[in-house]
């Protein structure tokens, strides 16, 4: 085969090559005796990944023979045959890459012209042969056998030219292949949920899973994913959020207890939210909301230093982003206050409230008064945060599940953590108290009875055992996928190794 293609192809060359790699498929399972397992064989003798021997001879010098003999595998992503020398760059899963040299002295005639004819760009091969370095003092392996380890029918993108984020999104494999950015952002991830479950076994917590089919959806204000059981008969709901039962663990003696899991909710998609996503959430007992910050701000910490070894995170623009240091906490109704400069309580009448969004044209469809507060302060002071901020003190009547705050009236003891600009976690003084919670839960139902398609419904069996007693508690919830933003710079599609599109 002549050198890669410098060019995308065409719809029709696609079509063209995989009709010939088609053919090579089926003359390598017809003369699998000759030409070694076929092409698509149970195993390949590998003795060493391309990462450990790219570790081991690391010392070798230019055109030197270290006179031992490895077998590696890896995906051909560079291809030149010159006559009586073929050249091929193996790379493995990580991105690391070896470069294979196949000679007619070494491998023989009819080896070699096997791998002229049979291997393309994208195949899987092994390689067995003595590591060398090349006149040019590139790390090698000069080949005494190869085998097809994998045959490709679909030829690979140009791997010169930046894919589309339309390939990356909807192809991630291709990503994964092509992108040390797409490899990486997989280890970050997988990082930071390692992170996030030792600080937690640190400190004493322990990881459950709660259902994802409830008959009842709670713990948030969402439009939930309706569908339906045949074995039971009844409608079900994909988990808008694990709390209502994370809380009944709690009053079962699981006092510091937390869930990474998926959630489901049936709304928008942006650059910062997505229909299915990672969630955290975590309840202490004998905690309130400023002991969950402490901890929140603990855990992203953490999580930042596993990924970039400091609490300075470098986001894929090369932006550096500080999240060290004790961040900031201001109380929403202060700080909406300052920037209007007129002084706004949770006793500010209706009227006053809707003038104030008229005068801005904010629109605010909703009959709550608290979402007037809530939508004001994101317009004038949400762009100006510039640093991680615990915003604390929400309206009361936006925030059903929370605690009233202890010397505020008409506010809950709830924070929304700030990163980046967008919101990252969420925190409660939890609402224990039985008899209270009902009386919002009612509430809650009057405003899905007039039509709130995110109001929650009354349920009966997390208020029975709110009943028999639920210590003081702290909780808190957290996207994964935007914890990964904040470390990264990155956007939510990016951020989800297999995000949903349409």
């Amino acid at each position: 085969m002549a050198d890669e293609t410098t060019h995308e192809p065409t719809a029709e060359e696609i079509s063209e090559q995989k009709a010939v790699r088609l053919a090579k498929r089926e003359r390598l399972i017809a003369e699998a005796a000759d030409l070694g397992d076929g092409a698509y064989p149970v195993s390949v003798p590998v003795t060493a990944t391309i990462p450990e021997v790219r570790a081991r001879f690391v010392g070798l010098g230019v055109d030197e023979r270290s006179g031992e003999t490895v077998g590696v595998s890896g995906r051909v992503v560079h291809l030149r045959n010159t006559g009586k020398l073929c050249f091929a760059s193996l790379q493995s899963g990580d991105g690391s890459r070896i470069q294979a040299m196949l000679s007619l002295g070494e491998v023989g005639e009819e080896a070699l012209a096997a791998w002229k004819d049979l291997v393309d760009l994208g195949d899987h091969v092994f390689v067995a042969g003595e590591v060398i370095t090349s006149r040019r003092g590139e790390l090698s392996i000069m080949a005494t056998e190869w085998r097809m380890a994998a045959k490709a029918i679909n030829p690979l993108p140009n791997l010169h030219n930046e894919l589309s984020e339309e390939t990356r999104v909807r192809s991630r494999y291709l990503d994964l292949i092509a992108r040390e950015q797409a490899r990486r952002n997989v280890l970050d991830r997988a990082a930071v949920n390692a992170s996030l479950r030792s600080t937690f076994t640190s400190l004493g917590f322990v990881e459950v899973e709660t259902p994802m089919l409830q008959v009842m959806h709670g713990g948030a204000s969402a439009r939930p994913f309706v569908t339906h059981s045949n074995a039971f008969d009844t409608e079900l709901f994909l988990r808008i959020a694990p709390e209502l039962y994370l809380k009944r663990a709690v009053v079962g003696g699981i006092e510091r207890v937390f869930e990474i899991n998926r959630n489901f909710r049936n709304e928008g998609a942006d650059s910062t939210h997505s229909p299915e996503f990672a969630m955290l959430e975590a309840y202490q007992a004998y905690g309130d909301y400023h002991s969950i910050a402490d901890l929140t701000q603990k855990l992203i910490q953490d999580a930042a230093y596993a990924v970039a070894g400091s609490h300075v995170v470098t986001w894929a623009d090369g932006t550096e982003y500080d999240l060290g240091g004790q961040w900031d906490r201001l109380s929403m109704y202060d700080s909406l206050s300052a920037a209007i400069e007129e002084e706004i309580t949770p006793e500010t009448p209706m009227s006053r409230l809707r003038e104030l969004a008229d005068e801005v044209g904010i629109e605010v469809d909703h009959p709550l008064p608290g979402k007037y507060i809530e939508e004001l302060w994101e317009h004038h002071v949400k762009s100006g945060l510039v640093r991680p901020t615990f915003v604390m003190d929400f309206p009361l009547d936006t925030s059903p599940l929370v605690r009233q705050h202890r010397s505020i009236p008409g506010v809950v003891e709830k924070w929304d953590l700030y990163v980046r600009g967008f919101e990252l976690a969420t925190g409660y003084s939890e609402l224990v108290d039985p008899v209270v919670q009902r009386e919002r839960f009612v509430e809650q139902a009057r405003l899905a009875a007039g039509g709130d398609p995110e109001a929650m419904r009354l349920d009966e069996e997390f208020l029975r055992a709110l009943e028999f007693g639920m210590p003081p508690t702290g909780g808190m919830g957290m996207g994964i996928d935007r914890l990964l933003m904040a470390v990264t710079g990155l956007g939510i599609r990016e951020t989800i190794l297999f995000p949903l599109v349409k």
